[in-house]
């Protein structure tokens, strides 16, 4: 790479970030692989004209044609109803030169109560990927960068998360990543007062998000959706042998113990992006022995020790621990 175009990708992606960290609802395009673009739209049910929302819909179209029969593109996002896609924030990888769409996630914000307030919990939502593109290393992008986004625009305070899935690639990518995460195989997770208020609150509420009818059980101790293709992803069931499997077997194992795949089980997984979280993905998603990793690393590193603090004890106009706001935020000053 010359000294030239190594400045122009510089300048591009600070840029980028520049202008996400800047808009209300994000509507963002980079580069993020040599050949592919991403693009990341906010609530594209509220924030684009029919044209361009039609449009988009027919990428996201394309793409599950691939992998679904056409009568299954009826339901939430393809559907093409706003209100669908409203609460929506669409990830799509295209092809750079042609333009083609090749995968995308629809991940979703759901207002969770919990200890007698309102949380946002971001569902990792349906990720689908065109079968000629696999292999790609998408996985990163579609479930970890706009994840990141959000969590960089909301001042670096801890996100919830939370994913619904039976695919032992899927659960154990979401163990690997994020904080906290239950339910997980691994010996320290453990289910807390949090993610059981949440998880309720989620059943309870926001069952079609995810395509679970109202006739699915919930093991509120395994934390997993029985009998869940029933409200809209049907589609979407899979055998165990056809479920695409981790690198790790104790996530496969685990998958297979605790799901009933003849029935159509999921598990419902919840944790926390957090600065910790945020490291792990630069470091999967950057080579640790070139400078920007280590930069990057560092960078982390010095807010989570020292900056970030200062800078949540500083604001006033927002809970950090027991501090509370100075004031309601229904009453703070633009």
């Amino acid at each position: 790479m010359t000294i030239v175009a190594a400045a122009r990708r510089i300048r591009t992606n600070i840029g980028f970030w520049l202008t996400a960290l800047g808009q209300e609802a994000m509507d963002l395009s980079l580069r993020t692989h040599a050949d592919l673009r991403t693009r990341i739209v906010e609530s594209p049910g509220t924030t684009l004209d029919d044209a361009a929302l039609a449009a988009l819909v027919a990428d996201l179209r394309s793409i599950a044609g691939k992998t679904l029969a056409a009568g299954d593109l009826t339901y939430g996002i393809f559907s093409g109803r706003r209100e669908a896609l409203a609460r929506a924030i669409i990830t799509l990888v295209s092809d750079a030169a042609s333009g083609r769409p090749i995968a995308f996630n629809a991940l979703a914000v759901m207002q969770v109560a919990r200890d007698g307030d309102t949380q946002d919990v971001i569902h990792l939502g349906l990720v689908m990927v065109d079968p000629e593109a696999r292999g790609k290393g998408l996985s990163g992008v579609l479930y970890g960068l706009t994840t990141l986004l959000l969590f960089i625009r909301d001042g670096l305070r801890p996100k919830w998360i939370s994913n619904v899935t039976q695919v032992p690639a899927v659960a154990g990518m979401v163990c690997e990543t994020f904080s906290d995460v239950y339910p997980s195989p691994q010996p320290e997770a453990r289910q807390s007062f949090d993610h059981l208020q949440l998880a309720r609150g989620i059943m309870r509420g926001h069952r079609a998000v995810f395509g679970v009818g109202d006739e699915a059980g919930f093991d509120e101790a395994r934390f997993v959706i029985t009998n869940a293709y029933t409200g809209g992803s049907d589609a979407l069931k899979k055998t165990y042998d056809d479920a695409p499997k981790h690198r790790d077997d104790v996530y496969n194992d685990f998958c297979a113990r605790e799901l009933d795949y003849l029935r159509g089980d999921d598990l419902l997984q919840l944790g926390r992006i957090d600065l910790a979280a945020a490291r792990r993905y630069l470091l999967r998603e950057i080579p640790s022995g070139s400078v920007p990793a280590l930069l990057a690393t560092s960078a982390v590193l010095a807010l989570q020790r020292m900056i970030l603090p200062l800078l949540h004890w500083l604001d006033d106009t927002r809970a950090f621990g027991t501090l509370r706001p100075r004031r309601p935020s229904s009453e703070a000053v633009p």
